[in-house]
C-alpha cells in the first residue's frame, strides 16, 4: 500500500508537470499574437484542459494495457517509468524545448518494463490487435503516429494558411486582425480541449494500471471497506481517477510554462492572429481524431509543426530553422533517453531490494 501511494503521488506529480510543461501547446500562439494576456490565456487553457480530460478513456486504455505485457509490471515498474518521464520533462522545460510528455511517459514505461522482465525486450507489444480487431501496440499506436502526426500538422497548417490567405487577401490588415483575434479565442479553446482529451488520459492509464497491478498482486486484499474502491480486478479507469487527473492537469496549467511559450510563440515564427488560428485549428483537429481512436499522439509535436507549416506558407524563410532543429533533436532523444532512465531506475530499485 505504501508503494502504491508513492506511485500515485509520482503519477500526479507527472500530471502537474505535464500541465505546465504542455500549457504552451494551447496558449503560445494566443499569447504571442496578443489576443489574450498570459493570465487570461492560462485561465482559458486550464478550463478547457479540464473539460477535455473528462471526455473519454480510449487513450488511457492504450497507455495502461496496450503497450507492454502487464504480467511483468509491478508498482516499482510504474514508478521507474514515471521517474524517467518526470526527469526528461523538467530538463526540457528548463531548456525551453517543447518536447513530448506523451513519448516521455511511453519511453519510461517501456524501459522500466524491459528491466522488470530481466532485460527481455519481448514484453513490448509492438503489434497486436484489440478486442475489436483493430491494430494496437507500439508500432501502430506510437511509432507511426510519431512520424505521421507532425507531418499532418505541418502540411495541414500550410494548407489551411494558404486557403485563408486566398480568402482574406482583399481585406484590410486591421479587419483581418480583429476578425481572427475573435476566432482565435475559439481555436485556442478547441486546442486546449484536445490537449486535455489526449494528454490527461495518459496519467489516468498509468494510475489504472497501478490499481490493476496492486489488486492482482494481492496488495489491496486487506484494505478497510472505505478503501475498497481501490480494488480493480479488471483494467478500468474509475471516475475518481478521471476527475483527479483532470483537476491536477488543470492546476498544473495555471502554473504557466513561460520558457516553452517563448520558444513556440516567438522564437520559431512571428505570428499574427490569422496564423495562430490556422495553427491551433489544424493541431486541435488532428489531436481530437487521434483521441477518438485511442492514439496517444504528442500535442507538442502537432502544434509545433502546425506553427512551422503556417510560417512556411507565409514565407519559407519566416521559420527560424535553427530553432526548429534544436526542437527536433529533443523529439528524437525523448523516447530512448526516457527508456534508458526508466530502465536504470528499475535496476537501481531492484538492487536496493524493491521489486
Amino acid at each position: 500500500m505504501t508503494i502504491f501511494l508513492i506511485v500515485l503521488l509520482t503519477a500526479l506529480v507527472f500530471e502537474y508537470i505535464n500541465g505546465f510543461h504542455d500549457a504552451a501547446n494551447a496558449i503560445a500562439t494566443v499569447v504571442s499574437t496578443k489576443v489574450l494576456t498570459p493570465r487570461q490565456a492560462i485561465t482559458l487553457a486550464a478550463v478547457f484542459n479540464l473539460v477535455g480530460a473528462l471526455a473519454g478513456t480510449a487513450v488511457a486504455s492504450t497507455i495502461g494495457k496496450g503497450l507492454v505485457d502487464t504480467n511483468v509490471v509491478t508498482m516499482v515498474t510504474i514508478f521507474s517509468g514515471l521517474t524517467g518521464a518526470i526527469i526528461w520533462n523538467l530538463l526540457t522545460w528548463w531548456l525551453g524545448l517543447p518536447s513530448s510528455s506523451s513519448h516521455a511517459l511511453i519511453g519510461g514505461l517501456c524501459g522500466a518494463a524491459v528491466a522488470s522482465a530481466g532485460n527481455d525486450w519481448g514484453v513490448l507489444r509492438w503489434a497486436t490487435t484489440d478486442a475489436k480487431g483493430a491494430a494496437a501496440g507500439l508500432w501502430p499506436k506510437v511509432v507511426l503516429p510519431m512520424i505521421s502526426s507532425p507531418l499532418a500538422g505541418f502540411f495541414g497548417g500550410a494548407l489551411l494558411m494558404f486557403l485563408l490567405t486566398m480568402m482574406i487577401h482583399r481585406l484590410r490588415p486591421r479587419v483581418v486582425n480583429n476578425l481572427f483575434g475573435k476566432l482565435q479565442l475559439v481555436s485556442a479553446g478547441f486546442m486546449a480541449h484536445s490537449h486535455g482529451s489526449n494528454d490527461a488520459q495518459k496519467t489516468m492509464g498509468i494510475i489504472a494500471l497501478a490499481l490493476f497491478t496492486g489488486t492482482k498482486s494481492g496488495a489491496f486484499k486487506n484494505l478497510p471497506d472505505w478503501l475498497s474502491f481501490l480494488r480493480t480486478p479488471e483494467f478500468v479507469v474509475d471516475k475518481w481517477v478521471i476527475f483527479t487527473c483532470a483537476f491536477v492537469m488543470a492546476a498544473g496549467t495555471t502554473a504557466g510554462g513561460w520558457r516553452i511559450i517563448r520558444t513556440m510563440g516567438h522564437k520559431m515564427v512571428k505570428l499574427q492572429p490569422v496564423h495562430g488560428f490556422a495553427a491551433e485549428t489544424t493541431a486541435a483537429v488532428i489531436i481530437q481524431i487521434a483521441s477518438n481512436y485511442g492514439i496517444p499522439v504528442s500535442t507538442t509535436h502537432v502544434i509545433s509543426t502546425s506553427i512551422m507549416g503556417v510560417g512556411a506558407a507565409k514565407r519559407f524563410g519566416a521559420v527560424k530553422w535553427g530553432v526548429v532543429e534544436k526542437i527536433i533533436w529533443a523529439w528524437v532523444f525523448t523516447l530512448p533517453v526516457c527508456a534508458l532512465i526508466g530502465f536504470l531506475t528499475q535496476h537501481l530499485c531492484s538492487y536496493l531490494g524493491y521489486h
